[in-house]
């Protein structure tokens, strides 16, 4: 149990923090750096060879124009599948143009870790950034389910869970952009989640931050422990798959007031991912085995 005493040791720091998270979204401006991006590249495709990614489709991204890409999250912080993403992404419309992540305010309050995301070309969710990055015909990479759906149970590794959140439904119906779903399998079988721990991550007040969960793991080197503790991450392969683009720019830009149209748009993206979430884990059940060649 989380006593009153122990809550007020993060009151402190966590007040620090959230005032400059909340300062990270009066900036628009990211900073992305392309030569930064050039010189990083293949260091970050090395360190992703650890999970033998695969990416299929990406020919169905459009190649210029504004376009929001919306995907499933897992892997706790390792994040591998948006890292694949990413960088499937930049390959495929080219490192000058524009492109651009949502990430959670937590990160951009951390001292150094800002400068260096915004230099990748992350920005904080939330705020006017993704509706100007999208006017500036950007690609923009979301994930709705955000930290929730990351450090979801093992047992819901084959499970979209974007926690209702509509956001992403809303930007779309505003901007009139062309949605690409993506769509990850594998990412989930490198980690062990036993539980989010939402309660613990509340009663420290981590909401402040807009975080929801302070996740138990499993793993080596430190057995059963709290996420401070983090274990190694599996080999797991990684898959990501770029599915058909859905138009929604019919619908209007006064569609986003509307709750019912928004529901609907939500549930049918939350299908889509669902779908091509079940089909790569029929075609590859066994990422952690698939990662050595012991099964298909």
């Amino acid at each position: 149990m989380i006593t009153d005493a122990a809550a007020g040791v993060t009151r402190a720091p966590l007040e620090a923090l959230e005032r400059r998270a909340a300062s990270a979204h009066e900036l628009w401006s990211s900073g992305r750096d392309p030569e930064f991006i050039r010189r990083q590249l293949p260091t970050v495709e090395a360190a992703l060879r650890y999970f033998a990614p695969e990416v299929r489709h990406a020919e169905r991204l459009p190649e210029t124009g504004p376009v929001l890409v919306v995907g499933n999250h897992s892997g706790l912080f390792y994040m591998p599948d948006m890292w694949i993403t990413a960088v499937a992404i930049v390959r495929r419309r080219g490192i000058d143009a524009p492109a651009f992540g949502l990430g959670y305010d937590l990160l951009f309050a951390i001292p150094g870790v800002e400068s260096v995301l915004r230099r990748f070309g992350a920005l904080p969710a939330g705020g006017p950034a993704a509706e100007q990055a999208l006017a500036a015909d950007a690609a923009l990479l979301v994930y709705p389910g955000g930290d929730w759906e990351a450090c979801r149970p093992w047992t819901e590794r084959n499970r979209v869970d974007l926690h209702g959140r509509k956001g992403f439904v809303r930007l779309a119906l505003r901007t009139g952009v062309p949605v690409v779903p993506v769509v990850a399998h594998g990412a989930h079988h490198s980690v062990i989640v036993l539980t989010r721990g939402e309660r613990i991550a509340r009663a420290l007040g981590l909401d402040r931050v807009r975080v929801k969960v302070m996740p138990f793991l499993a793993g080596v080197p430190f057995g059963v422990a709290p996420v401070v503790l983090p274990p190694l991450p599996l080999p797991s392969k990684v898959t990501v798959d770029f599915l058909d683009p859905l138009d929604w720019s019919g619908d209007g830009p006064a569609a986003a007031d509307d709750p019912g149209l928004v529901q609907a748009r939500y549930d049918e993206m939350m299908g889509v991912l669902q779908a091509g979430l079940d089909a790569l884990a029929t075609d590859r059940p066994h990422p952690l085995l698939s990662r050595f060649g012991l099964c298909h």
